[in-house]
């Protein structure tokens, strides 16, 4: 079930989060998780354990009823289609032109293999700048080889 493309759960939490004037900083605080992590929950993106979620939903000031649907595994990822949100779209963008230089730069570095989005962390900061603020993302993944058999 889904409204306006996100599902009825993601809604739910987005509205309890800004009824309560949260930010995803705030809720990182509040449950000892990162704060995009958090909002992975949040788009069904992650799953949380029983004690997360009920860390989650007092803090959103939520019923404990819907923590089987954020313990239950999701479904990943944005499914077949180009996003079309401009800032998720310019990631896209970027993979479009960077992603082929990106691989070829990891396998000088580390060997034939890939970078895990399992044991994996995604950091978001602020950098200030006086032409323009400046957005760093900081992706960290183990670094798997292909293994010959």
């Amino acid at each position: 079930m889904s409204v306006q493309g996100i599902p009825v759960i993601t809604a739910k939490l987005l509205e309890a989060k800004k009824a309560k004037g949260l930010t995803f900083g705030d809720l990182e605080k509040a449950i000892g998780r990162d704060e995009v992590w958090i909002a992975a929950v949040f788009y069904r993106q992650a799953s949380a354990s029983e004690d997360e979620a009920t860390k989650l939903l007092d803090a959103l000031g939520l019923s404990s009823g819907l923590i089987p649907e954020l313990t239950a595994f999701p479904a990943k990822g944005l499914g077949p289609v180009v996003p079309t949100d401009p800032l998720i779209y310019r990631f896209y963008e970027i993979i479009q032109v960077y992603g082929m230089p990106i691989k070829d730069v990891i396998h000088e570095k580390f060997g034939d293999g890939i970078m895990s989005a399992i044991d994996f962390t995604l950091d978001i900061e602020k950098e200030e700048d006086p032409k323009g603020d400046r957005v760093k993302v900081v992706m960290n993944g183990k670094f798997l080889s292909y293994k010959k058999w």
